[in-house]
């Protein structure tokens, strides 16, 4: 059991370092506000109370020592500074190590525990020298006032200002405008003192309002708002909340209730209107016991009271999520694809059978496994920002460390994508953005030197696009060297000097095991490595990676990542009684091909589609399939990164629902397969990775052309 509570807290700790991190480096761009401070402190005390609990002795001491500093910054004694953010990030990473178990935790600049505290006891000694501490925020006030941020308050205010308010310059509008901006706020216009048009002065003010207010500034505040006036008004101001029972739980007070309260009704008037047994509001007017303005007043109060009540009730509710293990989730997934499989086979069985009976459970089936598969997969679904965080640490550290000036903006962190994408994307992005922050983003003397702001920009940003979600890398840098990547290609033999080729082929060269252009390596890069795992990754994830860019403008590397890698639709093809399955996201549309258009086309694999000529690639001839092809053949017209390509096989079955299997290991070298799947009579048909096939034919055709 202490095991599991220990894992548990290993958990939570690790999330809360995250939000410790992410905390920091915003305080950096603002150390003066306080709620960032305060998030750096309750993060540290969540992780040293629980850290003691669990018998991470060391952690909760050392935390404790970071905590105290923390709680001097927060009474404005200590101030933000460069300096005590990486310290503290430092700590942050010792803390990591400690929860991670690793022998004496150091930090990877070799530092200790035990050092860190030292240096943070010298910040502060340095800081306490050169900065006089602050004041209570409290001692300033006056006796008998509110503190600031105290608990949160109804109150009702009547302002009835005197007719003569407009002769002395005041507008009471920006009264109330000031009331509003104090929390939430209602207000009602009382317009029966306005007398017969014959009578009214234009330069009097015959309005007065009932104001309900809820607020956390205290009484003072209010009062401030009305202390130039206070002489040409009649002003009342009530707390109401504990009467109306917003904190105490009570029921909603009566309309009839809160007239009287205001004033605006005797109670006896209020009981003998109530044995009419008709609506109260109607009933009160209709004698002339109050104004339609009065009890519309009351009716907004009464409102006004209920909304905050069940917004109070709302925020004490408890979270309704727990905490789940995420091999769990993968265990349920498994089985929601042998679920899947199975249906498939209940349905193609059931349609053999024409039993009627069984075709109608077999189509219920059908309908709760796509719910269960949706649900299932949604629960696996998590915000890609959960992964952007991490990134703006690695910005900050080494552009540093390269001595140049760098933002990261990031957009879209809502977009969702299956966990397992998620934890296995960290990676490539990381290569991506080293790489922008080395090579392409310039220092700032050059920066400045071509015009270019100071401070350059890498924009990281995710978008869903159908079936898929393009994740963007962006940087307004120097921008990739065509020239000098076909030279290092050529060099290397990768192409022919004579092969003609576009900007994109060219850029795709970076991604070849061991190619750089770097001149010298260093602790960043320059060894070639690091694009090369970035291709694999991209390729292991059956996503896409495509390259833009323009000399002296900055690069866009733009990653098409499938919504997850369990289940996807497809569309069921077959060659020579061979099942495949292709990608139904990137289908466009199936067209004949018969001998006719065969020879039309001179032996060249073309095909002419709505006024378009489309290139084409045989499967039975990629995939080595023996047999002769039929007369008539189909084609499935595909769209991938923007470029339309068919591909030749014998017939089209339809859509499948495709629940993907790996090939194992012993199959990891098997070109232009993906995966597989299992068919609802068992057989098994081999997804078709289209990206792959596409490219392998292009280098093919185009390599030592």
């Amino acid at each position: 059991m202490m095991d599991t509570h220990k894992a548990a807290y290993q958990e939570e700790a690790r999330e809360l370092l995250v939000e410790l991190e992410s905390a920091l480096l915003d305080l950096e761009g603002s150390p003066d506000d306080q709620e960032l401070i305060g998030r750096v402190f309750r993060a540290m005390h969540t992780i040293k109370g629980s850290g003691a609990m669990f018998g991470f002795d060391d952690i909760a001491a050392f935390t404790h020592q970071i905590e105290t500093v923390y709680d001097r910054v927060r009474q404005g004694e200590i101030p933000v500074t460069k300096e005590l953010i990486n310290l503290t990030l430092t700590a942050k990473d010792i803390i990591k190590g400690m929860l991670d178990e690793i022998p004496q935790g150091e930090a990877p600049e070799g530092l200790t525990p035990s050092e860190v505290v030292d240096a943070f006891k010298r910040l502060v000694a340095k800081d306490e020298a050169v900065t006089p501490p602050k004041p209570p925020s409290f001692a300033a006030q006056p006796e008998g006032a509110s503190p600031p941020h105290s608990k949160t308050v109804t109150y009702r205010i009547r302002f009835a200002p005197e007719k003569e308010i407009f002769l002395g310059g005041t507008n009471p509008i920006m009264l109330l405008n000031e009331l509003h901006s104090l929390g939430e706020c209602r207000t009602v216009a009382q317009t029966d003192r306005i007398p017969l048009l014959e009578e009214i002065n234009p330069e009097y003010c015959y309005t007065y309002w009932d104001i309900i207010l809820t607020t956390d500034q205290g009484i003072d505040a209010i009062k401030d708002v009305f202390i130039f006036v206070e002489d040409q008004c009649d002003l009342k101001i009530e707390a109401i909340d504990g009467q109306t029972g917003v904190e105490s739980g009570e029921d909603d007070k009566r309309l009839g209730e809160i007239l009287v309260e205001k004033g605006d009704v005797s109670r006896e008037d209020l009981q003998k209107t109530l044995e009419e047994k008709k609506p109260i509001g109607e009933m009160l007017i209709n004698k002339g016991l109050t104004t339609p303005g009065k009890v519309e007043s009351a009716l907004v109060e009464q409102e006004h009271l209920r909304s905050i009540k069940e917004k109070a009730k709302a925020k004490d509710e408890p979270a309704a999520s727990i905490r789940v293990p995420a091999d769990k989730l993968d265990i349920l997934v498994n089985l929601v694809g042998e679920l899947v499989t199975v249906q498939a086979r209940l349905s193609q069985t059931a349609s053999l059978l024409h039993d009627p009976k069984v075709v109608s459970i077999a189509e219920e089936v059908e309908r709760l496994t796509g719910e269960l598969r949706d649900n299932t997969l949604n629960i696996r679904m998590l915000p890609i920002g959960t992964i952007f965080g991490r990134f703006k640490r690695l910005v900050r550290d080494l552009s540093q460390e390269l001595g140049k000036e760098i933002e990261l903006i990031t957009e879209g962190a809502e977009t969702e994508l299956d966990k397992t994408v998620l934890e296995r994307l960290n990676d490539p992005l990381v290569h991506l953005i080293r790489n922008s922050i080395d090579h392409g983003i310039e220092a700032p003397h050059i920066r400045e030197a071509y015009y270019k702001p100071k401070m350059g920009t890498i924009r990281l940003s995710a978008a869903h696009s159908g079936a898929y979600v393009n994740v963007r890398i962006q940087d307004d840098g120097n921008g990739l060297d065509r020239e000098a990547i076909l030279a290092k290609a050529i060099e290397k033999g990768l192409v022919s000097p004579n092969a003609d080729l576009t900007d994109k082929e060219v850029y795709n060269f970076i991604f070849a095991p061991g190619f750089s252009t770097a001149e010298k390596v260093t602790s960043v890069s320059g060894r070639g490595v690091g694009m090369d795992v970035v291709r694999k990754a991209i390729d292991s994830l059956r996503a896409s990676i495509d390259i833009t860019s323009e000399k002296g403008k900055g690069t866009v590397v733009t990653i098409k990542l499938p919504l997850t890698l369990a289940i996807v639709q497809g569309l069921l093809v077959n060659i020579e009684n061979n099942c495949f399955v292709l990608p139904l996201s990137i289908v466009e549309e199936c067209v004949e091909l018969t001998r006719e258009d065969i020879k039309q086309s001179h032996g060249r694999n073309l095909a002419h589609i709505r006024g378009e000529l489309v290139p084409y690639i045989r499967l039975r001839k990629e995939f080595a399939i023996p047999g002769e092809q039929p007369d008539i053949e189909q084609i499935v017209v595909t769209n991938s990164n923007g470029d339309r390509i068919g591909l030749v096989v014998d017939s089209v079955i339809g859509e499948h629902q495709t629940v993907i299997k790996n090939l194992g290991k012993f199959y990891k070298d098997v070109k232009n397969i993906s995966g597989a799947t299992i068919l609802g009579d068992g057989t098994v048909a081999l997804i078709v990775d289209v990206e792959k096939i596409t490219k392998s034919v292009e280098l093919a055709d185009k390599a030592f052309g």
